[in-house]
C-alpha cells in the first residue's frame, strides 16, 4: 500500500500493480488464511476474551515494522492494558483496496467476531479508483456486519488532493455517510496526528513507524472499548 499525506500533495498516483497475478494471489490470500487461524486458535485459547477483527491495508498490516509493532498487536496490548480481554486480529492487506477487503469478508467472518475495525479506501485513492465503487464496497462491508449485528468502527481515509476538489468531496464523504447510515463508531481519518510527520513515519514518508502506530492506538482505544460494550 501507498498512503499518507506527503503523497497528498503533488505525487501522482501509481498507475499500475506491476507484479505477477500468481504472486498476487499469494500475497493476499496467504494473510487472509493466517488470520482466520489466528482467530480460530484464539478462540481455543482464551473463549472468554472478545475478538475484534482489524480489517484493513498496510496501515492495518504493520507494512515495514516487526510484528510488535503492528497496529493490531499495539492496540491490543493498549486493550488488555485498560482492562479489556480481547483478541485483536490482523486482518490487514498490504496494497488492499475497498474490493480486496469486500471479497476477504466472508472468509473472515468464518469464525466468531465480536466487533469489526474498517480500515479500507487509502488505495482507492491513492489508484485514482471511482469514488463511487468505493462507496459501493464499503457499504456492502457495513451491510453484512449490520446484518450479523457485530458492531464496526469506520475509520476514515482522505483523497489525495492532487486528484482534485471534486473528487476529493465525493471520496471524503464517504466515511462520515455510510457509518451514520449503519450506525457504525467513526474516528474521521486513520492518520490523524500522524501523517506528515517526519518523527512519526517511516523512512517512506508514507508508512507510520512505531511510535506513529502508538498515536493512532491512543486515540482508538477508548473508541475500541466503547464498541466491546455495543456488542448485542
Amino acid at each position: 500500500m501507498q498512503l499518507l499525506i506527503s503523497h497528498y500533495s503533488t505525487k501522482s498516483c501509481p498507475s499500475g500493480y506491476g507484479l505477477m497475478m500468481h504472486i498476487v494471489n499469494v500475497l493476499v490470500v496467504l494473510p487472509v488464511v493466517m488470520a482466520v487461524v489466528v482467530m480460530a486458535a484464539g478462540r481455543v485459547q482464551a473463549s472468554d476474551a472478545k475478538t475484534v477483527l482489524a480489517l484493513g491495508d498496510s496501515l492495518t498490516a504493520g507494512y515495514g515494522l516487526p510484528q510488535p509493532d503492528a497496529f493490531p498487536v499495539q492496540l491490543q496490548a493498549a486493550l488488555i492494558a485498560a482492562g479489556e480481554s480481547v483478541t485483536v486480529v490482523n486482518a490487514g492487506v498490504s496494497g488492499d483496496t475497498s474490493a480486496g477487503g469486500r471479497s476477504r469478508l466472508g472468509w473472515l467472518l468464518s469464525n466468531p467476531v465480536d466487533a469489526v475495525i474498517v480500515e479500507l479506501g487509502a488505495n482507492d485513492g491513492l489508484r485514482g479508483l471511482d469514488p463511487a465503487e468505493t462507496r459501493r464496497n464499503l457499504d456492502w462491508i457495513l451491510a453484512t456486519l449490520k446484518e450479523r449485528r457485530i458492531p464496526m468502527l469506520v475509520t476514515g481515509m482522505l483523497a489525495p488532493p492532487n486528484l482534485g476538489e471534486d473528487y476529493g468531496i465525493e471520496f471524503n464523504a464517504i466515511y462520515p455517510e455510510l457509518a451514520q447510515k449503519y450506525g457504525a463508531l467513526y474516528d474521521a481519518f486513520f492518520l490523524q496526528g500522524v501523517a506528515a510527520d517526519p518523527g512519526l513515519n517511516q523512512a517512506d514518508g508514507i508508512h507510520p513507524n512505531a511510535d506513529g502506530v502508538a498515536v493512532i492506538v491512543e486515540r482508538l482505544t477508548p473508541k475500541v472499548q466503547q464498541l466491546l460494550k455495543n456488542k448485542p
